[in-house]
Order: structure tokens, then C-alpha cells, then sequence
């Protein structure tokens, strides 16, 4: 019997392989080195914000680098055309605007300041001349001496509310008004009361007007109504309906009536001229009652009965 045959392969190991040798030195040198790179330190990764910060960074210094080659252009051309170098504006420009305008503002304000002292404290625009308008039976120097202005007083110095409060103390003034007209004028505005009702007392008639004010005591006009209350006021409710039921009539039935009796708000009478009566019930509807009254005024008769407006009579 023949022994088995063994076989030896005898050829050279792989590069790269163990044992294998190395076909060229420096390629061998290499791959070592960057293996032993690879083993000393780990391999970095660049994060998201890492990566934006980088951008960040590398753009700026792409701009600053543009700026600074746009400005050595400048520079040169400026020294080839022989130009001197352009003044740069003061970093403090804002602030001195500022400035400026501040002390512009505050010289503006001492000057109307000063004006205003000038005016209040000097006769350079004081009362000359006082005109009053709306009088029809008070007389100019009544309302001059209630205003009590005198002449030469600075306009500014003129409390035209006191003075209006002033003229209105005079009986017959309903209102006024008081302004100044510059330069040197002060008006005044009087409206006078009207009388409506008159009342006989112990010392003469006393006149009434719309709201029941007794502002006169003399003679009264010819053609004024008569009232007759217990006690007459612009507080008193029968005096109040009365003087209502006069103003809403038509001028020429109010025109006819002599005497208003209301000895209650319930029980209002009106006796005309003629002798003829109406009798007004309440104040309640009384433009209607006015208007019915009218008509019924054109009737014959001696009474006439509108306290019920829808069934008004005649007898």
C-alpha cells in the first residue's frame, strides 16, 4: 500500500492579509499611519448648529472681505485721480440735531412765556371800550356798574365768569354772556326777562316772566295777564302749570285772555278780555287743548269747557 500524498502551497500571503509581505514600503507606511490616526482619536461630527454657526462665521468674513477689497478699490482710484480724502461725518450728528431743536423749544417757550407776562401784567391789551348788547328796558350803565371792569384792566386779568355772574344779579337779566375781543374790547351779552303774568302785593304788582320769577315790582305793561295763585314761584306746581298753559297758547287767544286762576295744578280757569271763561281742567294735553280752544273761541258762547279734549263744550 502507497502513503497518502500531501500538498504545501508555497505561495506568498495577500497584502494586507497577515502575514503577508508588504509589496511596497511606503504604501505600507501609510495605511499604518492612517490606522494609528484612526485608533488615537475619535472622529469628529459637525452637529446642526455647529454647522449653521460655520456658515455664519464664513459669511461675515466673505462680507468683511468684500468691504475691505471695496475700500482699497476707493482708496486707489481716489489716489490715482488725486482727490483728498473725504471727511467723514461726526459720529455725534443726531446729537447735536437734538440738541438744536431743544434749545430752539425752550427758546420758543420763554418767548410766548414772556409774551404771556406782558399781557397779563401790562395795559398793552386791557379794556378800552365794553360793548353790551340785548337790552331792551335795562339801561348800558346798569350793566356796566353790576360788571364792575374798570377801564384799563389787562383782558387776561378779566374773569369773564364772575362778571357775567355779576350782571345776572340784576333782576331783570334771565342771562348773560362775557367775552373778550382782543385787542381791547370786552362784550357783554344781556337777555332780559319778559313779563308774562303780573300779581298785585301789598307794596304794587310784582311782573313774572316764563319760569316764574318775580323780577320787577311797578306798573306793568297794558294787555298783561292777571295771575292768581296763593304762591307764586318757580317753585310752586300751580304757578308752573298756569304759566304753561299760557305759553302753549296761540298768540292771538293768549292775546285775550285777562286773568289765570290755578288754585291747584288740577283747577286751572282762564277769563279773557271779554268776560268769557274757559275752563282748563289739569295741565295734562295741553297743546291739545290749545288747539281746541282755538276753535271753539269762534263759537258764540260764554263758557267754554276743554278739560276733557275730546268732548270739549260750548254754553
Amino acid at each position: 500500500m502507497s502513503e497518502p500524498e500531501h500538498e504545501i502551497d508555497t505561495a506568498e500571503p495577500a497584502a494586507g492579509q497577515p502575514g503577508a509581505a508588504p509589496d511596497d514600503p511606503q504604501t505600507t507606511e501609510k495605511a499604518e499611519a492612517a490606522t494609528d490616526s484612526a485608533q488615537d482619536s475619535p472622529q469628529d461630527f459637525e452637529g446642526p448648529r455647529r454647522r449653521a454657526r460655520r456658515e455664519r462665521e464664513e459669511r461675515r468674513a466673505a462680507q468683511a472681505r468684500a468691504m475691505a477689497i471695496e475700500q482699497a478699490r476707493r482708496e486707489a482710484k481716489r489716489k490715482v485721480d488725486g482727490r483728498a480724502e473725504p471727511q467723514r461725518p461726526a459720529p455725534a450728528r443726531r446729537v447735536i440735531r437734538g440738541l438744536k431743536l431743544l434749545m430752539w423749544t425752550a427758546l420758543l417757550s420763554v418767548v410766548v412765556v414772556g409774551l404771556g407776562l406782558v399781557l397779563y401784567f401790562t395795559p398793552v391789551m386791557s379794556v378800552r371800550a365794553t360793548v353790551i348788547t340785548g337790552l331792551s328796558v335795562l339801561t348800558e350803565d346798569e350793566v356796566s356798574a353790576a360788571a364792575a371792569v374798570p377801564t384799563g384792566t389787562p383782558l387776561l386779568q378779566v374773569d369773564t365768569d364772575a362778571v357775567a355772574e355779576r350782571v345776572a344779579t340784576l333782576r331783570r337779566v334771565a342771562s348773560a354772556r362775557v367775552q373778550r375781543e382782543y385787542p381791547s374790547t370786552l362784550r357783554i351779552t344781556v337777555v332780559e326777562r319778559v313779563p308774562l303774568v303780573v300779581k298785585d302785593f301789598p307794596d304794587g304788582p310784582h311782573l313774572y316772566d316764563k319760569d316764574g320769577v318775580d323780577f320787577f315790582t311797578g306798573p306793568p305793561p297794558p294787555g298783561l295777564a292777571y295771575l292768581d295763585t296763593d304762591t307764586p314761584g318757580p317753585k310752586d306746581p300751580a304757578t308752573k302749570a298756569a304759566l304753561q298753559v299760557l305759553t302753549s297758547l296761540p298768540p292771538e287767544v293768549a292775546g285775550q285772555v285777562s286773568r289765570i286762576a290755578a288754585p291747584s295744578v288740577a283747577s286751572i280757569t282762564l277769563t279773557l278780555i271779554d268776560g268769557r271763561t274757559v275752563v282748563w281742567g289739569t295741565n295734562d294735553r295741553t297743546q291739545e287743548k290749545a288747539l281746541k280752544l282755538a276753535a271753539l273761541l269762534t263759537q258764540p258762547g260764554r263758557t267754554y269747557d276743554v278739560s276733557s279734549p275730546d268732548l270739549p263744550t260750548v254754553k
